[in-house]
Formats: structure tokens, sequence, C-alpha cells
């Protein structure tokens, strides 16, 4: 993954977008599952220096979260690539308090969003629901994935909208 993001450092970054959108088409017409399962592990390292990538670039811009701009300062750290592998693989990861599984779950989401069905993150408040759409959706809209937050007081047209 780190040697695959080094290589992109040197790409614009309308490249990360491109194989964003690749993929994306690839994947989405992938109907049996286990075949769609092999496929998303044979990209998950670039998907996941891609990801990593978009952090790298993103740093020094701000992200406006919860009505404040936040300055983006975060790239995966190896165990946070380990933790997001994890995750993708059905596995339990477990982290501190500050160890950054906000971070870590960018990149499963990323890469399990590439096929197109959707993925939900589900957190244990509407606060931290917003804050982290918001917040991890500026890596997200940066690769060209589209963002939606539910939230329990939400009439069922925006749900379907934000589905």
């Amino acid at each position: 993954i780190n040697r695959l993001e080094q290589e992109l450092q040197s790409k614009p970054e309308e490249h990360l977008r491109q194989r964003t959108a690749e993929w994306k088409a690839k994947l989405s017409a992938i109907e049996d599952d286990a075949e769609l399962q092999r496929e998303l592990e044979a990209i998950l390292p670039e998907a996941l220096a891609v990801v990593k990538n978009a952090c790298r670039r993103l740093v020094g811009t701000k992200a406006m979260v919860r009505g404040h701009e936040l300055p983006w300062e975060m790239v995966p750290f190896d165990v946070q690539l380990i933790g997001g592998i994890a995750l993708h693989r059905g596995m339990i990861a477990e982290m501190a308090t500050g160890e950054g599984k906000t971070l870590v779950a960018t990149l499963p989401v990323y890469l399990n969003a590439l096929t197109g069905r959707g993925v939900h993150v589900v957190t244990v408040n509407d606060y931290l629901a917003a804050r982290d759409s918001e917040w991890m959706g500026h890596v997200y809209k940066f690769l060209g994935l589209t963002v939606g937050c539910i939230l329990h007081d939400q009439p069922p047209d925006v749900r379907r909208q934000m589905y």
C-alpha cells in the first residue's frame, strides 16, 4: 500500500478520481458475490493507497464540520491501514480513543463503495453520524463519491435521498 501510495504522489489528483470511476464501472457490473469479493481483494492495496494519497493531498485544506472549519491533518499510519483491511475482511479491530477509528473506517468504506451497492456506517448518535459524514466526507467527495447522512428526525423523503 505504501509503495503504491508513493507512486501516486507524482500523478495528478484527477488520476485518483479516474481510478475511482474505473473501479466503480467495473465492480458495479459484477453480480456474483464471490466474484465481487475476489475483485475487491485484488484491488485492495491500490484502493487503500488511493485513500491514503487523497488524505495526503487534503492536508492543509479545510473541511466544514458541524458549522466549523477544521483543518485536514490526517494521513493513515500503517496500523490504521491494517485496521482498515481487518474491517473490510469482516474482522474486529479494537482501537483506543484517539487512535483514529474514524479515519480507519474511510479505507473499507471507500473500497466497498466502489461496488455501487452502498455502504452504511453506523454510529452511536446523530452528532457523530453528522460529524463523521461531513468530516470523512471530505475524503470521499475528493475521490468522486457521494455521501449521505441519516438522522433520527428526518422525514421519509429526506431519508430516501440520503440512502
